[in-house]
């Protein structure tokens, strides 16, 4: 119910339950407390008086129910303890099959018109990182995800998919039998109700999902516009490790991965290659990983001006509301959009539905 009040996101929400522990106690807080918590105003504090459960959560709770779904909240032991850390983890997850809180994960990602040589290496490698006691999450998109968890299952391992749907809308649809087998063999996630459509700014929205419950995301065959790159930034972002596959030279396909490469991210040709970086001796539950931040850059025209350039500072190729970056930047929200506005119309930023901005890739 909580989520279901107008004004709070997973950001504010995860402050809320940091502060207060639970649901519940959120709702019980005193006004003068909740007031202390950056983002709550006292329209806010008023729509958590006057909350009530949704008809609409309601039919998804019956739904998850019948079909047999789990919804495993933040404050759920079963919730990704990695995933937790991040800034703006979603409140909720929707589970097909079986969440391993615990287990070492690796994100794999890449470009659904795949190659031949990137489909076979990713099957090849995610077939051989899980007989190092590692588990797979994509997701299950075309092209490099599907062999992702293709060679996960391959090599009898576990492996995990992020929906940018509902679990009840399944992309592209000539995955569901896969989608079965990964539900035998670990689980199929999402953070939006059950029958929510696979809109293209949905997508962005779950890579920060696929990043944020991995150790490290592995890029093969991303161009200079593809949303790998916002999974590779999201990592970067949530302070975690990129790696990228190279690719034919004279190939546009592998040409994201070989920016990745020059900026920092740990060119990959073997398994190995990762184990070393994340110090890993094979044992999928080691918890004393350490995992050091590599940065990647986003080239932008040099013809920006200075509110211009701070805008842009603020934002990624993850979307952003324009209230966050209000607050963010200690900007008034009249200015900030005039700014936004020009930077869409120069191409360096993109809008999605409900006010969301991000960069373009």
């Amino acid at each position: 119910m909580l989520k279901d009040v107008p004004g709070i996101g997973s950001l504010l929400f995860k402050r809320l339950i940091e502060r207060f522990g639970s649901p519940e106690q959120v709702f019980a807080a005193p006004r003068e407390n909740l007031l202390q918590i950056d983002g709550i105003t006292p329209r806010l504090v008023l729509s958590l008086r006057q909350a009530v459960l949704s008809e609409e959560s309601k039919k998804d709770m019956d739904m998850a129910a019948q079909k047999g779904y789990q919804i495993v909240c933040l404050t759920d032991p079963l919730y990704p303890h990695l995933l937790r850390e991040i800034s703006d983890p979603p409140p909720f997850l929707y589970i097909s099959g079986t969440l391993n809180p615990q287990e070492s994960l690796i994100a794999v990602v890449g470009s659904r018109n795949a190659t031949s040589y990137g489909i076979s290496t990713t099957r090849r490698l995610c077939t051989d990182l899980v007989g190092k006691g590692l588990s797979i999450i994509s997701g299950m998109a075309r092209g490099i995800d599907t062999a992702a968890h293709e060679g996960a299952l391959m090599g009898k391992g576990r492996t995990i998919a992020v929906l940018g749907s509902g679990l009840e809308r399944i992309y592209p649809p000539e995955n569901l039998k896969l989608f079965y087998r990964i539900c035998e063999h670990g689980a199929v996630i999402s953070e939006f109700p059950l029958n929510t459509t696979p809109d293209a700014h949905r997508f962005p929205m779950r890579n920060r999902i696929i990043s944020g419950m991995s150790l490290g995301t592995l890029v093969v065959e991303a161009t200079r516009n593809s949303g790998s790159l916002i999974t590779a930034r999201c990592a970067v972002e949530q302070n975690r490790e990129v790696f990228a596959i190279p690719g034919n030279i004279h190939s546009f396909k592998s040409a994201g991965s070989h920016i990745l490469i020059k900026q920092g991210a740990k060119l990959v040709e073997c398994v190995q290659d990762i184990i070393d970086e994340l110090r890993l001796d094979s044992r999928p539950s080691d918890k004393n990983v350490r995992i050091s931040p590599k940065q990647v850059q986003i080239t932008l025209p040099a013809s920006l001006n200075d509110g211009e350039k701070l805008v842009v500072e603020a934002l990624s190729l993850y979307p952003v509301h324009s209230d966050e970056l209000v607050r963010k930047l200690d900007i008034a929200s009249g200015k900030l959009m005039a700014i936004l506005l020009q930077l869409e119309i120069k191409g360096v930023i993109q809008r999605s539905d409900g006010n969301y901005f991000s960069l373009k890739s």
